[in-house]
């Protein structure tokens, strides 16, 4: 058995979306205690951002005529795809930022999606089980003042539901900048609440994200 995950985080020591990931993968390594777990850390080791244009231009150009950057780009890209296509389960931790998605992992997504078995024509990571983690500074649900304004969870929600056919769960933990801006200190219960709620959740979604690969094996 195996687990990837990606962790997209640029504040590794303080992540709120690390803390709520670790929740589900310390379900899951309950449930599966020999299990690999694969991780990428885009954080720590970002993907450069003219990699993706690399990879792309690569497909207009026979292969024996490839540059090195662009055959690089192609590598790096399969390794990506193969990271997941190997996992028996898939989990994401991705915060938002500046009111959309991480650039980290739109770089990182961007150049996977180069790969021709997940590019648009193809489907091999239908159906695997997937946990996304995310996390907002402020509250932008319906009837607050800043309603709409999270750009990045409906996106993630596309292309990893949607474009990928992932079988998703998604944890959203918002007001992760109360404590830490003194404009949000009127919203401390709430978010102590948002943050067990989020916690909890992280906690049933990596029991499933277990059991349903169990299932998948069984069957």
């Amino acid at each position: 058995m195996s687990l990837f995950r990606l962790d997209a985080s640029i504040l590794p020591a303080s992540s709120a979306s690390r803390s709520l990931a670790d929740l589900v993968e310390a379900e899951w390594t309950s449930s599966h205690p020999d299990s690999t777990v694969t991780r990428r850390d885009l954080g720590a080791a970002p993907v450069p951002a003219n990699v993706w244009a690399d990879a792309v231009t690569a497909k207009f150009v026979p292969a024996d005529q490839r540059t090195d950057a662009q055959q690089q780009a192609q590598a790096l890209a399969a390794t990506f795809a193969d990271e997941m296509l190997d996992a028996d389960a898939l989990l994401f931790a991705v915060p938002l930022y500046n009111y959309g998605v991480s650039q980290h992992f739109k770089t990182w997504f961007d150049l996977a999606y180069t790969d021709p078995r997940i590019d648009p024509e193809g489907t091999a990571l239908r159906g695997k089980p997937a946990t996304l983690v995310t996390v907002l500074g402020g509250n932008y649900a319906p009837g607050t003042p800043k309603e709409g304004w999270d750009h990045s969870t409906g996106w993630l929600r596309r292309v990893l539901e949607d474009v990928w056919g992932l079988d998703l769960r998604v944890v959203q933990r918002p007001f992760t900048l109360v404590g830490v801006n003194p404009a949000l200190d009127a919203f401390t219960d709430a978010a102590q609440e948002l943050k067990e709620k989020a916690e909890a959740t992280a906690r049933v979604y990596g029991q499933e994200l277990a059991a349903l690969r169990n299932a998948d094996t069984a069957a």
